[in-house]
């Protein structure tokens, strides 16, 4: 699984070096081996620890520092389960559960799927979804992302389209 994700991010030379630095790192290598940095580790915060201890693998540091930055979230897991209520609710009580997975996993496809059309980028819905369910923060940069949606929010004339929404529904 690592390797994976090393694979997924780095490629080439910078593979190589990454994995080097994980090496070093997760073998008490050079720069990870003095009494500081193995006494630190049992009792330091992660995300510490690694801005104190992880200049001598700068890359490892900098991925490491973006993981422990992300804030812990259930919302996909409840999407999943919205919608399995949904899908098995006391009307449809007698559906299998195996069924019913396979109905939700169906459902959430389809919905990744729809993401990519034309339609869905381009329509009058498309600006609800600034930040979808992949958006990477730059978390070094701090609430960039929110100051980018709220720019892409007013550059869309957000009042005149809502207006238009709502009329469609109505």
């Amino acid at each position: 699984m690592r390797n994976t994700c090393f694979r997924r991010y780095f490629s080439g030379a910078e593979l190589k070096k990454i994995k080097l630095q994980y090496a070093n790192f997760s073998l008490f290598g050079p720069g990870f081996n003095s009494f500081d940095s193995l006494e630190d580790r049992s009792y330091m915060e992660p995300k510490m620890w690694w801005g104190i201890h992880g200049h001598s693998a700068p890359e490892l540091k900098k991925l490491a520092l973006k993981l422990l930055g992300q804030p812990a979230s259930s919302s996909c897991a409840e999407r999943n389960w919205s919608t399995y209520g949904l899908i098995h609710s006391s009307l449809r009580n007698r559906l299998n559960p195996g069924r019913a997975e396979d109905l939700v996993f169906t459902h959430q496809n389809s919905r990744l799927l729809s993401r990519k059309s034309d339609e869905y980028r381009c329509g009058p819905l498309a600006m609800w979804d600034v930040g979808a369910d992949t958006f990477e923060a730059d978390f070094e940069g701090g609430a960039d992302f929110l100051e980018q949606a709220d720019r892409y929010w007013m550059s869309h004339n957000l009042k005149k389209d809502c207006l238009k929404i709502l009329r469609h529904w109505v």
